[in-house]
Formats: C-alpha cells, structure tokens, sequence
C-alpha cells in the first residue's frame, strides 16, 4: 500500500458533511450516509479521489457499510499490515 495518509472518521465527516450540504457535527457516525443524501455517483467520486491519492479503497465496501463508522473500519483494514504467510 502506498504511504498516503488514511482518513479517520474525523475527516471522513468533513469531507462528506459538505457533499451533503449540512455541518459536520450533525452526521452521526452510525447515520446512513445514503439517507442522509450521499449518491452512489458521490461515492465514486470520493473513490476517484482517494484513489488518486494512493489508497487502494474499493467502492463496494463503501456501499455495503454507508456509514462514517463503516468507512472508518474499512479505511481502517486498508491500513493494515497484511502477513503474506497468512492463509
């Protein structure tokens, strides 16, 4: 995995908060981000980018769990060392 910083559930909300047009602090982090308004096109826009910025997040697990929590979890995981001895 590339060295780009993983966004915590801290920054996750401030870049969806703005997305969704409402302040930060009124996302929950267990809210349902789709409820609240996010697009499945917005959330691909948000891959794109964080794409671009070297995480390898996968727009399915961020579907699955539309969630800050959720994400947080999954950003999370990307950032886990992996043990390629592992089965």
């Amino acid at each position: 995995m590339d060295t780009s910083p993983i966004p915590t559930e801290r920054e996750l909300r401030a870049i969806v908060a703005p997305v969704l047009g409402i302040e930060p602090g009124r996302i929950e982090p267990d809210a349902n981000l789709v409820l609240l308004g996010l697009s499945s096109l917005e959330i691909m826009r948000l891959v794109s980018r964080w794409r671009k910025a070297g995480i390898p997040v996968h727009f399915d697990a961020l579907v699955a769990a539309p969630t800050l929590s959720g994400w947080a979890e999954h950003f999370e995981a990307l950032a886990a060392p992996t043990d390629p001895g592992a089965a």
